[in-house]
């Protein structure tokens, strides 16, 4: 019979009276209840959206692959923490102290809890499952690289072993470690309690800690088992060394190696030990040999793990700091090449020419079909010109592509998708939002070297619905955009096809609109009633359930965000944060670059994806969020497209060789298809990514040093120019993709940075990469400057145009209207460099009308020359003309000779009063575009008679401002960037 030892009235408990004693487990079970039903309708539409675009195999996989993990891990963690509890409390003395006196100390707390111990016990376990069971089961990508892990063929410079070891071996080691560390440290609080309010040991005073022979000898084997596994993390420790940043440069450095790694190693044979002495503590109860381990442990961790290698990096080290890392720099240097990919980077000694070569300038068209339309300054354009509605709209900014003409000709394009913004305002109901207002409608391009007479875009692809050359040219059928980067809510299209609904196009007689009903195969279906009461469910919309626009034929899109949607069918890529549309096969598709990468390729220096990749073309809360973003290993290893009209997502192999995709592949077997499968279209269309290009220059501005004493004296470390055309200081000028006939090279859509020296303004290098899949593609090659020669950096040339042409362009701002430099494209030519930017001017918008940027100057330098007109040719012909351009003048401020100054102050008359003119025609309502058209060829002739007049001076005016304006010229229309001019 087994005996109970309570204290008078332990047994007696307050009672609830019985109906509220009911309610409570009812209102759990309730609880409980919904709680299930809504996991399960959220794990049961994500399977919907999964089958709906074939990648079912992806939802299994996680989901089986987080369930295995989390009962793995709950199951594990509750044996071993409650076996410890139970184990304790069953080695409780059986008379412990207070059992037959007054309850004192700890025996209060245990008399509390004793009836309840069940109850407590499971609820901490099911608490600690959860929590436990969670965690792991959010590492499930670390298991599942470990699980299915592909070898790199390349072993690391310290260990020599291979780099698929520190890549998905190590990784899952720590996390093991870091779960039985996690176990053990919980047995040993958990069991500690459990044996202080079960009298296995007490605190006394005097006297300190008795225990008994059973308490002392279970915490005994727990700070023994701790002690074995601080022995394995001393030796894991040891490979952890080659992500080390204690040195110059990321990776084990010489005291690392010399210091650090002997330590571990030392570190680890003492824990051992420790731990031993801790195990025949059960064996020899008693004695001071488990403090005696503990000190050594501690004092060990303090003199070997700390104090000894700081004295070798004080002493050995620093005094002779290149001498002593110059091996493990360049080991850091040639593994960070490699794993950024950028070991083949080929550098060109290049000696930029002040004066074209002879023959070249007439036989190279390279810059003759440069790109002139800024793809962030002209979507205002595509807005006013193009959206037809109000609840149409572009990216801001605009993709730059290419495309064949009528001749066969390739041509760089500048192309937006036309998307729904939602109803109007007045209109915004649930009908409208998500049955009527469903998709936007056409691919709109214009080639981007050409304007029309009015200085806009012109347009080969256009309208409502779609036309131009362009169409033709590439057999556009299906122009309607249910998927794309503005469908941010989901949409119920299908329906009735006798009486479509959905919005397709608005037009201008009958109803004013043309509808449709879609047809295609994307989202899920809707028309059963248990799927309407899943979705229902899903976005606590009611309607859902009872609208009668809703039948068989209905399908629910949501997730339509192309990124988002190939993020949520391969989890495990990184993507680039500009998708870009493209006709492929007569539909649009978007067309999206996915990285694989980590942060554990030994010896590589780790940065940040998101302060890379950032610039003036990228807005900081739009970079796509990253499962990781600190890196040192990036491969374009996927290309992805998704169909704006099905949302169909599939994902292509680029890059075969990469071990982190066969990793993946082997994981995810069948959703990734090889190159093989693209269409010839498509891949016409594939272009180098951008944010990898950006992430490779970032790298590049430092590691085109291949030399270890030369990367550590630094004096010829890179940066990446700021934006002069922006005005905006420490924000980097973005790449440019642009047609570039690189030396010895044929022209080719490539991806253009330069650089510029850490402490100077003048160019150091031009790079570019071949964008266009074939022989070639992603070459990239640098074009270095010849050190002994100032070559003008891009703030600079900045300088010199807003300084040369401030008179003229001045003008072109009177009134309200804004200057605005577009971008700074930077090409080799004729042994040189060219820079050629274009010059908008912004009006003022008429009532109900926004501003928006045309196209009036495009700027032009070679060497010391440059040109200034209309059009690109005539301001190239002033630079490779026969035409001299005049040199600055040495004194901007010195006065006009009385002879000119009559007529220059009637041109700028003349000019004004075409302005004038221009924004009365705007302002018409309607506005009168015939003479608007007449005011823009007034003031363009008034503009080149005063540039004439100007290069005729033997010094120019400084800014010419007409006196009916006296402050016509608002600040923004002369930014003046912070770098000296050339030669300054």
């Amino acid at each position: 019979m087994a005996l109970s030892f309570r204290s008078p009235g332990a047994g007696r408990a307050m009672r609830l009276p019985r109906r509220p004693r009911l309610l409570i487990p009812v209102t759990i079970a309730l609880a409980a209840i919904v709680v299930l039903l809504l996991i399960f309708d959220g794990i049961y539409t994500d399977f919907l959206w999964f089958d709906s675009v074939n990648f079912s195999s992806v939802f299994s996989t996680m989901l089986l692959t987080q369930i295995l993990l989390f009962v793995v891990g709950a199951v594990l963690m509750v044996g071993i923490v409650g076996g410890n509890m139970v184990v304790a409390h069953r080695t409780r003395p059986m008379f412990g102290p207070g059992m037959f006196g007054t309850p004192q100390g700890a025996d209060r707390y245990r008399m509390a809890l004793d009836p309840h111990r069940r109850l407590v016990f499971a609820v901490g376990m099911g608490v600690l499952a959860l929590f436990t069971g969670s965690s792991i089961a959010g590492q499930w990508k670390t298991w599942m690289l470990f699980a299915n892990s592909s070898s790199f063929g390349q072993k690391d410079p310290q260990f020599h072993l291979d780099v698929s070891f520190f890549m998905f071996t190590f990784p899952f080691l720590r996390m093991v470690l870091n779960f039985l560390f996690t176990a053990i440290v919980l047995s040993i609080v958990a069991a500690a309690i459990v044996h202080y309010l079960y009298g296995g040991f007490r605190i006394q005073s005097p006297g300190g800690v008795r225990a008994t022979r059973a308490a002392r000898s279970h915490l005994s084997v727990l700070l023994g088992v701790f002690l074995l596994l601080k022995a394995a993390a001393y030796w894991l420790d040891r490979y952890q060394l080659v992500f080390s940043d204690r040195g110059f440069v990321y990776g084990a450095s010489y005291t690392d190696v010399n210091a650090v790694l002997p330590a571990k190693g030392i570190l680890a044979g003492i824990a051992l030990i420790c731990a031993l002495i801790f195990f025949l503590g059960v064996i020899r109860p008693g004695g001071m040999w488990p403090g005696v381990a503990f000190g050594l442990m501690v004092l060990s961790a303090i003199l070997i793990g700390t104090v000894y290698p700081a004295l070798v990096e004080q002493f050995q080290v620093k005094p002779n700091q290149q001498g002593k890392e110059e091996p493990y720099i360049k080991r850091n240097i040639d593994e960070t090449r490699k794993a950024y990919g950028v070991d083949d980077a080929k550098i060109v000694p290049y000696q930029a020419q002040g004066s074209p070569q002879q023959g070249q300038a007439a036989t190279d068209d390279t810059v003759s079909g440069v790109r002139l339309l800024d793809p962030a300054l002209v979507a205002k354009t595509f807005q006013q010109k193009q959206r037809i509605r109000g609840f149409y709209d572009f990216a801001d900014p605009l993709d730059v592509d290419r495309y064949k003409d009528a001749d066969g000709n390739v041509r760089d394009h500048v192309v937006a998708v036309r998307e729904l913004t939602g109803p109007p305002p007045e209109q915004d109901n649930w009908i409208n939002r998500h049955l009527v207002y469903t998709h936007g409608y056409g691919f709109v391009a214009a080639p981007g070297n050409e304007v029309d007479s009015e200085g806009l875009p012109a347009f080969d692809s256009k309208d409502m619905p779609v036309d131009g050359s362009l169409v033709t040219q590439t057999g556009l059928k299906e122009p309607r955009i249910y998927f794309g980067e503005g469908g941010s809510d989901y949409v119920i299209v299908g329906g009735s096809a006798s009486n479509p609904q959905e919005l397709d196009y608005p037009t201008s007689g009958g109803t004013g609109q043309t509808n449709n009903a879609y047809t295609g195969t994307g989202g899920v279906p809707v028309g059963s009633f248990f799927n309407r009461l899943l979705y229902a469910v899903k976005y606590g919309e009611k309607n859902l359930l009872l609208s009668g626009d809703i039948n068989s034929r209905s399908r629910i899109l949501y997730d339509r965000d192309p990124a988002q949607r190939v993020a949520k069918v391969a989890p495990f890529l990184n993507l680039d944060s500009d998708p870009y549309p493209a006709v492929v096969d007569g539909r649009v598709v978007w067309i999206i670059d996915a990285y694989t990468t980590a942060n554990e390729f030994p010896y590589s220096e780790s940065k940040s994806y998101s302060a890379m990749v950032r610039d003036t073309a990228t807005d900081p809360r739009a970079i796509a969020p990253q499962p990781r973003d600190q890196i040192n290993y990036i491969r374009n290893s996927v290309k992805a497209t998704v169909d704006a009209y099905d949302g169909t997502v599939k994902l292509y192999e680029w890059d075969s060789q990469d071990p982190v995709l066969k990793s993946w592949e082997k994981a995810f077997p069948g959703i990734i298809q090889p190159q093989s499968a693209m269409s010839p279209e498509l891949k016409e269309h594939l272009r180098y990514p951008e944010d990898l290009f950006k992430v490779q220059r970032d790298v590049l501005s430092r590691y085109h040093i291949t030399d270890a004493r030369s990367f550590y004296s630094g004096q010829d470390f890179w940066n990446v120019p700021d934006d002069p055309s922006s005005g905006e200081k420490n924000i980097k000028q973005p790449p440019y993709y642009l047609s570039v006939k690189m030396p010895g090279s044929q022209s080719s859509f490539s991806l253009t940075t330069t650089f510029v020296p850490r402490q100077g303004p003048n160019l150091a290098a031009f790079m570019a990469v071949n964008a266009t899949p074939g022989g070639g593609y992603g070459q990239l090659e640098i074009l270095r400057m010849p050190a002994s020669t100032t070559i003008a950096g891009p703030g600079q040339v900045q300088n010199t145009f807003t300084n040369r042409f401030s008179g003229e362009l001045n003008v072109l701002g009177l009134g309200k209207a804004q200057i605005l430099y577009g971008n700074l494209l930077t090409l080799p030519f004729a042994g040189g460099l060219v820079y050629v930017e274009p010059v908008y001017v912004q009006t003022a918008a008429g009532a109900g009308q926004e501003p928006y940027p045309i196209l009036r100057r495009v700027l032009v330098m070679f060497g010391d020359k440059v040109g200034s007109a209309d059009t690109l040719k005539d301001a190239l012909a002033q630079v490779f003309g026969d035409q001299e351009v005049p040199a600055a003048p040495a004194n901007p401020s010195a006065p006009q000779t009385p002879a000119n100054v009559p007529q220059l102050a009637g041109l700028i008359d003349q000019a004004q009063k075409a302005y004038d003119d221009a924004q009365a025609a705007l302002s018409a309502n309607p506005p009168d575009w015939a003479a608007y058209g007449k005011a823009q060829d007034q003031l363009k002739q008034a503009l080149n008679a005063l540039n004439e007049a100007q290069t005729k001076q033997p010094s120019a005016p400084a800014t010419p401002q007409p006196s009916a304006s006296p402050s016509a010229t608002p600040p923004a229309a002369t930014p003046s960037p912070s770098a000296s001019p050339p030669g300054g």
